[in-house]
């Protein structure tokens, strides 16, 4: 008689990890929700131009920016065209555009959107004038106006947050946007008071607000939240765990906090808070740099042209500016050491001897290095990863509004301009850097140069796709670009 067979234990299905969400499913139903395309499309145009007279005003201040010279002047005027003209005008754009798509909600306030690109445009020109022709009036003039413009995009966007529904880590990045923006905005008008010759801070104070407030608190906390909603509508790849969301931008709004309180703060006090502050950031940048990569390597669409390499360039950038602030932290650590150690001794505090000449010149180099990274590298890079394909994928959006079938985003684009923009883009910051380090006027001159070439290259892509979206409009045949694969890819 054969043995019974043993029974066989039921068996417990392993429990099965919950399915992200894809990025990209806000966009269904979306055409309701989009803005006239004139509003987006200026904020966007006039970026373009800015883009080109940044690297034009540094072609004028390559020999102040390579000697260090600071306060007003050519070199100031380019990175305001850039950070105000560029990045701050791109994102009032995109914000007021994507948001309301986002979070799924009609746009309201359609008048005062458009309103507002005609008041910051004339604005930046007017500071960007000021701070390069040493023209107080002018510049104070033309932050009022772009003070007013900031704060009705600010009371837009919050409406808009006000409404949101879902995806709760871009709200609180985007609150946090809001909160430096107020910052920002005290600083700007403490520095232009000091320009005009009644300075309301110290000079040192209202820098230090001004660059943690603007750099990281406006623009990095924007850029952290709608990296969740751009690169994973891109990449057709999972969302980001929410809670991993809100981890990394509490550790980054902390970080801001931190560095604009030292600047109110002397001494080890002051060193303290920013050791902090970086801490703070480092884990930010590298828990939002490892979901992102995530994200990208497990999205269903691999080859994204020329955005895949301009994040690389972006995160690159981050990481170097991190470095970077690092390097400067460390010799202002070791400076404020010395100088209590000298005051503890009853020496002169007042240094200045061969001893401490080369660190200051070492700082001043790692300084306007750390611009150059975090400015140029990153967030300027990753602006360019993503207008590169956002722009040809609202215009098609507006093209296919009323049609049954409208033109493809390929469709829509140049592509070899983009191709050359992004390598004129990524020799430029090499240019720049080698310059800088070098303290090389020279070839600072050429960074302009190969710079200025992207921009033209990009504003060609620009134009074309404008074209082609007018075109499309009026129900005409929209040409196909040259290549539906877009070169450069990562």
């Amino acid at each position: 008689m054969p043995p019974a067979a043993m029974p066989v234990p039921p068996t417990t299905p392993s429990p099965r990890r919950p399915r992200r969400r894809l990025g990209g499913t806000f966009v269904a139903g979306a055409g309701g929700r989009l803005l006239p395309a004139a509003v987006p499309f200026a904020c966007f145009g006039a970026a373009t131009l800015f883009h080109l007279w940044a690297w034009a005003a540094l072609a004028l201040g390559a020999r102040a920016w390579a000697e260090g010279a600071g306060g007003l002047g050519w070199p100031l005027a380019a990175l305001h065209a850039a950070t105000l003209g560029v990045l701050v005008t791109s994102a009032v754009g995109a914000s007021l555009q994507m948001l309301p798509v986002a979070t799924r909600q009609p746009v309201r306030h359609a008048l005062p959107a458009g309103a507002l690109a005609a008041l910051l445009v004339p604005g930046v020109v007017m500071v960007t004038l000021g701070m390069g022709l040493v023209r107080p009036v002018w510049l104070a003039a033309g932050a009022a106006a772009v003070g007013v413009a900031l704060v009705g995009w600010g009371l837009l966007v919050a409406l808009n947050l006000r409404g949101a529904q879902g995806m709760p880590g871009v709200v609180s990045h985007a609150w946090a946007a809001l909160a430096a923006l107020a910052l920002l905005l005290l600083s700007a008008g403490a520095l232009v008071a000091l320009w005009l010759g009644t300075p309301l801070w110290e000079r040192d104070t209202a820098r230090t607000l001004h660059l943690a407030a603007g750099l990281f608190g406006v623009m990095g906390m924007l850029v952290l939240g709608m990296s969740t909603i751009v690169l994973p509508m891109f990449a057709i790849g999972p969302l980001p765990d929410e809670r991993v969301q809100l981890a990394w931008g509490g550790a980054a709004a902390a970080a801001v906090v931190l560095a604009a309180l030292a600047a109110f703060l002397g001494g080890a006090s002051a060193i303290g808070a920013r050791v902090a502050a970086w801490l703070l950031g480092a884990v930010a940048l590298a828990v939002h740099l490892h979901a992102m990569r995530r994200t990208l390597a497990e999205g269903l669409r691999k080859n994204l042209g020329s955005t895949a390499t301009l994040l690389k360039v972006a995160w690159v950038g981050a990481g170097l500016a991190l470095l970077l602030a690092g390097v400067v932290l460390t010799l202002d650590a070791l400076e404020t050491a010395r100088l209590g150690a000298a005051a503890a001794t009853g020496a002169a505090a007042a240094g200045g001897g061969a001893g401490t000449r080369v660190p200051s010149e070492v700082r001043g180099i790692a300084s306007r290095l750390f611009v150059v990274a975090a400015v140029g590298a990153w967030l300027l890079s990753f602006l360019f990863a993503v207008l590169h394909r956002i722009l040809p994928f609202l215009a098609a959006m507006h093209a296919a509004r009323g049609r049954r079938r409208g033109p493809t985003p390929s469709m829509l684009t140049l592509a070899p301009a983009l191709a050359v923009h992004w390598r004129c883009h990524v020799a430029a910051l090499l240019l720049l850097a080698a310059g800088t380090a070098l303290e090389s006027t020279w070839l600072i001159r050429a960074a302009a140069a190969a710079g200025g070439a992207g921009a033209v290259a990009f504003a060609a892509f620009f134009v074309v796709l404008c074209r082609r979206l007018v075109g499309a409009a009026a129900d005409e045949a929209v040409p196909a670009g040259p290549a539906a694969r877009e070169p450069g890819g990562g």
